[in-house]
Formats: structure tokens, sequence, C-alpha cells
């Protein structure tokens, strides 16, 4: 008989802080910078607090001096202490004026630079909180005012933030959020808010982006209230007298379509496609089920009838006789039924969610995938987060997991891979995607908004809980796929999103899950 190949799919949750591992240590960077800062602002007072005692002193004595000059110095101490001052003391005060109390600040600062995010990094974020604003269809002002859901720590962004978030979008010819942000920087702007960045430079771009997206006559309005502000703006002058050309151009196009169309020549009109549509298609999204993956991560789910509800259930289990669990059953739930979803609980206790971190985190890279053309691996923009990898060397801690999973899967783990540990971060995702050939294991965390796991075939969806394990089989025992398996991790919204997987091979699991007598068993 031939080999079946066989793989299944785990994942569990762990709690964990808000903030991803190398963010946290930026914020320690920033407070260890802004402590130097006060170091050297206190040096810089102090100086200044010298050279003030010294000119109140001297302005007094000068004052004095001066009503009666010859008076004064006819006195022989005064006659001194002139000389004196004016030989050593102005010569001390020069050497106090000109002491550079910034070495420490600047030295603190040169070493913590190269540690500081990049360009790179800056455009990441940006295309980070685009896509959330996207997935959980969130209005520029909300974001902008702080309003998000789960949030403790509100904070609001400033002109110049929307403006850099509409420019970084705009160098990548993305017209779509280039509007929704310029538009949003001058809404703040015509609010009163005070801003470096003025409000033609933003009209500049937004009318830009306005016209990119096929709308003349509101690039034609922004351009005249441009040139109202600064008649002399040469490129505005010059787009003004274009939009005035193609907008005539465009009614006469309407003119003989309508013509046309009243004589029966032509039938219907277009259809005005979303501006987001255009966007998608502009950019060649490789996602076909964009929106329903996006509906899932807002929970916009397919909502099981009570009677396929019914069939459900809650159980605790020793699968099979266990020995590490005849005392104490694992819980088990059913999440969905096809494909077969379980959520177990209380898989991992606090202490060994701290550890598993505490090893993973100063081994976090940029996650791959495989490339299918070069066959290499390589970072992907459908994947967003940093992994790394644990085996059972590292600590008794990973082989206690590892064993732990064996026991409640009921698969063998000696032919598995390694554990990997992934950190999604602001924005962090993970898009439709087949497991098929191994096995995932281990989410690792509750978060304030976002980050589900999502079946964009079947339409479920599976939110992070403390502690828990997710389970499915993503081929059936025959060894063919089950394409009912595809899934997502949702960008997270709010939070910090940890996540442990195990990839479980075939080889090894002949005897627990032989193989099935038809192609869908």
């Amino acid at each position: 008989s031939s080999l079946c190949l066989l793989t299944h799919h785990a994942s569990w949750f762990v709690e964990v802080s808000c903030l991803f591992s190398q963010m946290t240590d930026l914020l320690y960077t920033e407070k260890d910078l802004v402590t130097s800062l006060k170091d050297y602002i206190r040096a810089e007072e102090n100086k200044l607090e010298q050279v003030k005692q010294w000119v109140e002193k001297l302005d007094t004595l000068t004052s004095t001096a001066t009503q009666d000059p010859e008076g004064f110095l006819g006195h022989p101490v005064n006659a001194f202490k002139l000389v004196k001052r004016l030989n050593s003391e102005w010569a001390d005060l020069e050497n106090l004026v000109l002491q550079d109390t910034s070495d420490g600040f600047i030295s603190n600062l040169t070493v913590q630079r190269q540690h500081f995010p990049t360009d790179e990094d800056q455009n990441g974020v940006a295309k980070a909180l685009l896509r959330l604003q996207d997935t959980y269809q969130l209005s520029a002002h909300d974001i902008s005012a702080g309003d998000l859901p789960g949030v403790v720590y509100k904070s609001r962004m400033t002109v110049e933030d929307c403006f850099e978030l509409g420019k970084i979008a705009y160098s990548e010819a993305d017209y779509y959020h280039t509007e929704l942000w310029m538009a949003q920087a001058l809404r703040q702007l015509d609010d009163g808010e005070d801003s470096p960045v003025d409000k033609v430079t933003v009209m500049d771009y937004l009318s830009y982006a306005i016209y990119q997206q096929g709308e003349l006559e509101r690039a034609l309005e922004l351009t005249m209230r441009m040139l109202k502000l600064d008649p002399t703006h040469q490129r505005a002058n010059g787009n003004m007298k274009f939009f005035e050309f193609q907008l005539e151009k465009q009614r006469k196009v309407e003119e003989v379509e309508e013509v046309e169309q009243s004589s029966g020549q032509k039938e219907g009109t277009a259809r005005q496609l979303d501006k987001r549509d255009v966007q998608m298609k502009r950019s060649k999204d490789p996602l076909p089920e964009r929106r329903r993956y996006e509906q899932l991560c807002r929970g916009e789910g397919v909502k099981m009838t009570p009677r396929r509800r019914s069939r459900l259930f809650c159980r605790y289990s020793d699968n099979g006789r266990k020995p590490h669990l005849l005392l104490a059953p694992v819980k088990q739930e059913d999440e969905w039924d096809r494909p077969h979803i379980v959520r177990f609980y209380d898989i991992i206790s606090d202490y060994e969610i701290e550890k598993v971190k505490e090893l993973a985190k100063p081994r976090l890279r940029r996650a791959t995938v495989h490339d299918p053309i070069t066959g290499k691996l390589t970072t992907a923009q459908y994947r967003v987060s940093k992994s790394a990898w644990l085996t059972g060397h590292d600590h008794p801690v990973i082989s206690k997991i590892n064993q732990r999973l064996e026991d409640v899967t009921g698969l063998n783990m000696d032919t598995a891979e390694e554990l990997q540990v992934a950190n999604y971060g602001v924005g962090g995702q993970y898009e439709p995607h087949f497991d098929f050939g191994r096995v995932r294991v281990l989410h690792m965390s509750d978060v304030p908004a976002g980050g589900a796991t999502v079946f964009t075939d079947v339409g479920a969806a599976v939110w992070p809980k403390k502690g828990t394990a997710v389970f499915w089989y993503n081929l059936f025992a025959s060894g063919e796929g089950d394409y009912s398996t595809r899934h997502a991790a949702c960008p997270v919204l709010v939070g910090n999103k940890w996540v442990s997987n195990k990839w479980i091979h075939e080889r090894g699991q002949e005897f627990r899950r032989p193989c099935g007598l038809s192609e869908m068993e």
C-alpha cells in the first residue's frame, strides 16, 4: 500500500504586552535619549545661571562706577579689581561660555542612532496603518483623532502626521489613500490647527490625487482655491488651464454619448467603480478574495444556523487515555464543523508564555515565504511578521510544550519541525494561504482589536484567547488537500499578537491517522 501524506494544523493564543518587542526597545531608547537631553538642558541652565549672576554683579558695579569714573578709580582697590577682572576674570567667563555641555548627549545620540528606524521602517509602518484603515473600514478622521476600538493610550495625529502619510501613499502611486490623508490634513488646517505645513502644499498633492482618480471638476475647484491663496503658483496656473481643457473635452464626449443613447446606438452607462477598487486594479492586487477576507476580519463572517451550531460541543478529553491527560483531561471546544476546527483550553501557562517570548525575542527576524519561481525563501508584503525558531535543546519548557501538543493532537512530534514563534505587530498579517504538507501550531495572544484567524472559503473566524490552542487538519486522510482550510491572519488593529507554530510532517503519522478509502475522507 502507498504512504498517505498527512497534514494537521493547530494554533494557540497567549496574552502579551501591547507593543511588539522591537518597538518596546525603541520606546526605552527614546526614554534614555530624553533623560540624556534633560541632563544637557540642566548643564546649559547651570552655565547660563553662572553667566547671569556674573552679568548682574557687573551691571550694578559698572552702573555705579560710570556715574563718577574718576572718583571710583581714585580708590586703589577699585583700580586693582578692574584690571584683575579684565585681565583674568573675563577670560574665565569666556571659557565658561565656550564650554560645550552637549558632549554627553551627542555621544549617547550617536550610539543610539544605530538602532533607529530607517526610511524603509517608516514606510512600512505607514503602509500598515493604511492596511488597517482598509481592512477595518476606518475613516481618516477617526484614526487621526485616535478613536480606535480597544485603545488605552489615545494619541492624536497632527497635520504633519497626516501629510506624511499622504506623501508615502503618493510615492507609491496610491492616489486613493493620498486623497484620504491630504483631505484630512486640509480639514485640520481649516479647523485652525497650527502647522509648518501650509494649505497650498497640501492642496497641491490633493488636487493631483483627485485628478488621477478621474474627478476633474473637484481637481479644478481645489486648484482655483490654491490660486486664491497663491496667485503666482506656477504649477497651479498650468494645471488650471489643463483641467479646463480636459473638462471641455469630457463634456463634448458626454454630449456625443447622450445623442447615441437617445438614438439607440449605445445602451446603458459606464458603471461608477469604487475608488478603492480602481486603486486595487492599478496596483495589481494579487488577492482575489480581498473583500471577503477583510469582511471576515471585521467579524462579518458566516453565521451558523441554530441547528448547525447545536452539533458543536464542549467536552473534557483524555485523547484515548493518554497518560498525561488521565488526571487532568484537556478542555476542548468545537469552533467550526467543516473543516473541523477545535480549540483546546489551558494549554500553556503564563510562565511558559513568558519563557517562550524571552527565548524568541533575540532571534526574531522578518518572516519569509517560499518563492515558487526561484525556490528560495523571501519576504513578502502579504506576510508581515517576525519569527524565530526554538528547539527542545533551548529550554526544557519547549520540550514540555512539544509533548503536550503530542498528547492533545495525538500526532507524532518526532518528525515535526521546530517550534516557530511569530510576532505580528502594527498591522501585522498573513494573507489567505494554504499549509498543505505541514502543520501549524500555536498562536500567542489576546489582542484588544483585530488579529483573528479567518477561513475565507467557509466564512469562519477564530479569535485569540489567552492560553488556548486551535487545531484543524489541512489534508484529508487520503492525503488530498482540504481546500476549505484556506486561511489568513488578520492585521492586528490594536495591540500585539504572538503566535507559535508547529509544522507536523506526514512521516510518523501512518498508524495514528490511517489513510482513508475515499479521496475526501
